[in-house]
């Protein structure tokens, strides 16, 4: 995520990165921002997750959280850069015409999710959702975590699609995907290690947010990693002016983003 928010800085340029990956990179770490402060720090989560796996304690630590808030940060910074005259980029162009429908429609129902399974342990929760034998507010936590792997599945289908129809990684930095995919590895590492020192492997399965994710993140930056070493290694320079017009929006959003 470093160079990913530095490099179109460089470039004095967002050409080439789609604006979905930030969007829903904001809205991933968000939620795995408050589902991982809250593992690692409320008394009841932690509680409540005891009682539903036979009292082994999560596997969530300090790092993960910093790791969240961390990406979180640095994502809303990537994200600004579309805001072109915040940045002084030359090209003016209309953000929410760069956005299609279905980015939005996803937001929307990823917040509509959460709000739901919050008002269902309101009003079903035992003892205000704090008995984990009913509705409990880990519960909220889980599918505050899951959002953000849903979103993780989601956001990189765009960017690969878009590499793949400029047949181009131009303007786009590869520097996150192979940061990622290390980070992937290691957390996935730091998962069998901290349920080896735990003397329970359950707790790799207990904690299937940060399992998926980093096989998911894994599985993309392997795609990346053909597509810009591989498939389209030298190309692109060429088609670098043509997407200087490129404005078009993904999933549900072909509209021409108009100059300001």
């Amino acid at each position: 995520m470093a160079a990913e928010e530095l490099i179109p800085r460089l470039d004095i340029s967002a050409i080439g990165t789609t604006p979905a990956f930030p969007i829903f990179n904001v809205l991933g770490f968000a939620c795995y921002s408050i589902s991982t402060t809250l593992q690692y720090t409320s008394s009841l989560i932690r509680s409540q997750y005891r009682d539903r796996h036979n009292g082994v304690p999560n596997t969530v630590t300090g790092n993960d959280v910093a790791f969240a808030i961390h990406a979180l940060f640095l994502s809303v910074i990537t994200l600004s850069q579309f805001w072109t005259r915040l940045w002084g980029f030359e090209k003016r162009v209309s953000f929410f015409k760069l956005v299609g429908c279905g980015v939005w429609g996803l937001v929307t129902g990823a917040i509509v999710t959460i709000a739901s399974f919050v008002l269902l342990v309101l009003l079903k929760g035992r003892d205000g959702g704090r008995d984990s034998t009913g509705w409990a507010w880990i519960d909220v936590i889980n599918t505050v975590g899951y959002v953000k792997l849903v979103v993780t599945v989601v956001k990189y289908v765009p960017q690969a699609w878009k590499n793949y129809v400029r047949k181009s990684t131009v303007g786009w930095s590869i520097y996150q995907i192979l940061l990622d995919v290390l980070g992937g590895i290691l957390s996935i590492a730091q998962l069998v290690i901290d349920s080896s020192l735990q003397s329970d492997w359950s707790g790799i399965t207990g904690n299937p947010i940060k399992l998926g994710l980093g096989q998911v993140s894994i599985f993309f930056d392997i795609i990346f990693m053909v597509q810009h070493y591989i498939l389209y290694r030298g190309k692109g320079k060429e088609s670098e002016n043509e997407d200087s017009g490129e404005s078009r929006g993904l999933l549900g959003n072909d509209e021409e983003a108009d100059s300001k």
